[in-house]
């Protein structure tokens, strides 16, 4: 029986050559998995006309190498099967061997080494398929160096990790990185057919219930699957039991791919935080929202908007800073779900409130200073004198009380003796900086005048 071409979606670890054609009683996903590059539905990127592995396909087919090459994408989206159909580009002079980083050690990876030196004695390539790469530890990374180095075997590794942080760089530098996408609407949509036909309800399910089971299976091509079978198989050949209602019952609740303590919680937060210094309060509630239902820790996201109210607005809107304060502790008082709105207060205040980064830039600047500048200590005349000895020595002497100055501002110099005046904070004309901005400019140029005062009238500094 021809397996219908599907998109890629397995990822087991089955060792073995070329594709095997799947037995009548072999899984529903296995039977729908693609035997060739051109059965694939998806990754346009990589197998468009001008995408990676089409370049590389064309170069092993003229006579190249297949290079070593890492799949970084999230579950679902077909790394081993890609990794499969890429190793028979090597036709009959290379043997495909599969490993999963979960079960397998030290002593696994020498003795498919060394299977692999026999084999290249033979003339034969060995493409080693790693799954889940990022499983192995420093050391183990480091033993493929020497045999990809000299040819013993051309590395296929899959990760749902960032290949940047999981995995050496003497490893990557040795390997294309080939990064797989969620499978889009339309994609999903075809393999959803390709699943029914095979489960012979083809005439059965409408175009709207594909569309809805695709929709739920959130870019995974194996989560396509396996609802399909869960809403159609074992089903009466009625009308009803065929309904989009009656398909979303047996389907229940939709389930969002998040990861909590990986790329998907750091990508997730990131727009969070850009929506929310783009002033949309609509995407900033969305993803907050994403963020909520995959579980993610409401008092992080309270922290993360704390920051948020000072490095993207500070002084512009200082309230913001009090209403996410506030807002994590009305979380802390009611717990979810109740607290949950106060955050979502917090998000569209932040989000709407005017924006500016002085804040930020002005501490940034003035810590870099102070890291480069040493311990310069502070002018004699601003140093308290609380004894008698430190009076002697000259502690605040010349020291003028401001709220004694004229408009309370005496234009004392205040940084280090030998250090120039150092301007870090500039506020810009939004919010409540306009203000701010005001107020610091008029105090400029009452230091520039007490200056000027100062310098006509020496007696009074006591030279």
């Amino acid at each position: 029986m021809p397996r219908p071409a599907g998109d890629l979606f397995a990822d087991d670890t089955a060792g073995g050559g070329a594709a095997q054609e799947p037995g009548l009683q072999a899984p529903l996903a296995e039977r729908l998995r693609p035997q060739t590059l051109d059965d694939v539905l998806g990754q346009a990127k990589l197998l468009g006309p001008e995408g990676t592995l089409t370049r590389i396909k064309r170069a092993v087919l003229a006579g190249g190498t297949l290079p070593s090459l890492i799949f970084w994408g999230p579950p679902g989206t077909g790394k081993t099967t890609l990794a499969r159909l890429v190793s028979q580009l090597a036709g009959g002079q290379g043997r495909f061997v599969a490993l999963s980083a979960l079960t397998s050690g030290v002593k696994d990876l020498k003795a498919e080494f060394e299977a692999a030196r026999r084999a290249q004695g033979a003339s034969i390539r060995t493409i080693l398929f790693v799954d889940e790469i990022h499983r192995f530890n420093k050391a183990q990374l480091d033993s493929f160096l020497p045999v990809m180095e000299d040819g013993t075997i051309i590395l296929i590794g899959a990760t749902t990790e960032n290949p940047s942080f999981e995995l050496n760089a003497a490893l990557l530098s040795r390997c294309e990185v080939l990064i797989l996408e969620p499978l889009d609407g339309e994609a999903l949509t075809v393999l959803v057919g390709r699943a029914v036909d095979a489960l012979g309800k083809s005439d059965l399910v409408g175009e709207d219930v594909r569309a809805m089971i695709a929709a739920r299976a959130d870019g995974d091509g194996r989560r396509a699957v396996a609802l399909t079978e869960a809403a159609i198989a074992g089903q009466p050949d009625s009308e009803a039991a065929y309904t989009l209602d009656a398909v979303a019952d047996r389907l229940g609740a939709v389930l969002a791919r998040y990861d909590k303590n990986r790329d998907g919680h750091y990508d997730l937060i990131s727009a969070l935080h850009k929506s929310v210094r783009g002033s949309d309060p609509d995407a900033a509630l969305y993803w907050f929202a994403r963020m909520l239902e995959g579980g993610e820790d409401p008092l992080f996201l309270a922290r993360r908007l704390i920051r948020m109210a000072s490095e993207d607005i500070g002084m512009a809107d200082p309230e913001a800073l009090q209403v996410t304060v506030a807002a994590r502790e009305a979380y802390r008082t009611l717990g979810s779900p109740e607290g949950e709105l106060a955050l979502a207060q917090a998000v569209v205040h932040v989000a709407t409130a005017p924006k500016s980064n002085a804040l930020y830039t002005a501490y940034k600047a003035a810590r870099g200073l102070a890291k480069s500048e040493g311990s310069l200590a502070p002018p004699s005349e601003i140093l308290n004198a609380p004894t008698a000895l430190m009076k002697s020595i000259g502690r605040g002497a010349g020291y003028i009380y401001d709220h004694d100055a004229p408009e309370a501002f005496s234009g004392q110099h205040y940084f280090p003796d030998g250090m120039d005046r150092q301007t870090f904070y500039q506020p810009v004309e939004r919010g409540f900086e306009r203000d701010i901005a005001k107020r610091l400019r008029y105090w400029q140029s009452l230091r520039e005048k007490r200056a000027q005062e100062r310098g006509s009238a020496p007696s009074e500094t006591g030279e």
